[in-house]
């Protein structure tokens, strides 16, 4: 029950795109704020764009695999463009967390990294994770309506590029993007074409006046870590199809290396329960492989998904003997996913 409770928090804390509980202070005051904790020593590191002759490709894999490692991360958020007559901005958002990023998966042609909030109390709570995969000839699209479908890319458009796949706590899909890694200047960056997204966790539980995003996502190697610029356009849908922008934001979302702060509890979450979560990937893409399709049942803003396999994640832990879960994960997937008849789509 302790544990449910701690879940439960972390999940709010999350809702504010923020890792902070316990000893961690949550920003939320003026874009100048700082919390006791920014005082953490930055690790800075030579940044290797691409070097004469060396192949795009391992410069490319070189900039994914340099996301790894602890960080404090800032997460800011401005409206900026008002696109509807009689709009009023919403306030800047402000917060901060402490993040590990640890690799899952190294194939060559895929990487995969898990991100992991580590709490001031040492409490960890599994967050998002990325896969990058190289030239992929299809990849998964969000829709609307919390439907995710299984698409084939242009072949023309293939060749260089990597898709980003981003996952939700539990490993739902959440939103994905194609781009090519640029190493000009000795500076990597991935620059992802427009895509569609959900709403954020900072605002599906506090506003209906828009229903999906439109989105650029850049990432940036830099000495002190690596950022994550996100270029949004709030967009109302309409039942005739006729939908309307509201208004633009900026996000930037900055990875600041550091040391001094205590990540093992998140290598150690990640090497008691690693196995599990091997199961829950596999049991996501025996939905795509399946239906083609995942439409998920929850409402935004119910974290009751979120909070089931976290809390299996956290049995499993205990007792790591995985058939003991498979009927109870058969079970949750059951109750969430792919269980509308009808479905409605964005596009």
């Amino acid at each position: 029950m302790k544990r449910s409770l701690t879940l439960a928090a972390s999940l709010l804390a999350l809702s504010l795109l923020s890792a902070c509980a316990g000893k961690v202070p949550l920003l939320t005051s003026s874009p100048s704020a700082k919390s006791a904790e920014s005082a953490y020593p930055t690790i800075e590191r030579l940044v290797a764009g691409c070097a004469e002759g060396e192949k795009p490709f391992d410069c490319d894999r070189r900039a994914i695999l340099a996301m790894q490692g602890g960080y404090e991360v800032q997460f800011k958020f401005d409206e900026t463009v008002i696109l509807q007559p009689g709009y009023k901005r919403s306030e800047p958002k402000r917060s901060m967390g402490f993040e590990f990023v640890l690799l899952v998966e190294d194939t060559g042609r895929k990487i995969s990294l898990q991100h992991i909030l580590v709490m001031g109390d040492g409490t960890v709570t599994k967050h998002w994770r990325q896969d990058w995969v190289y030239e992929a000839p299809t990849r998964w699209v969000y829709t609307g309506s919390q439907r995710f479908e299984q698409q084939k890319r242009d072949p023309a458009e293939i060749p260089g590029t990597w898709t980003q796949l981003v996952y939700e706590v539990n490993d739902a899909p959440r939103y994905s993007g194609n781009g090519k890694w640029n190493h000009r200047y000795d500076v990597s960056t991935w620059t992802s074409e427009r895509n569609w997204r959900p709403l954020p966790r900072r605002e599906y539980t506090k506003r209906s006046d828009y229903q999906i995003i439109n989105t650029e996502n850049r990432h940036t190697i830099a000495p002190q870590g690596w950022t994550h610029e996100q270029d949004n356009t709030k967009v109302i849908q309409t039942k005739d199809d006729k939908d309307a922008v509201l208004v633009r934001e900026f996000g930037f979302n900055e990875y600041r290396r550091i040391k001094g702060y205590n990540f093992q509890p998140a290598i150690n979450y990640w090497n008691d329960t690693s196995a599990f979560w091997a199961d829950v990937r596999k049991r996501w893409e025996n939905e795509f492989a399946t239906h083609g399709a995942i439409t998920l049942s929850v409402v935004p803003g119910d974290e009751s998904f979120n909070m089931a396999v976290l809390d299996l994640a956290d049995a499993y832990r205990k007792n790591p003997k995985g058939d003991i879960y498979q009927k109870k994960l058969e079970d949750i997937f059951s109750k969430y996913v792919n269980v509308r008849k009808t479905q409605t789509s964005l596009r």
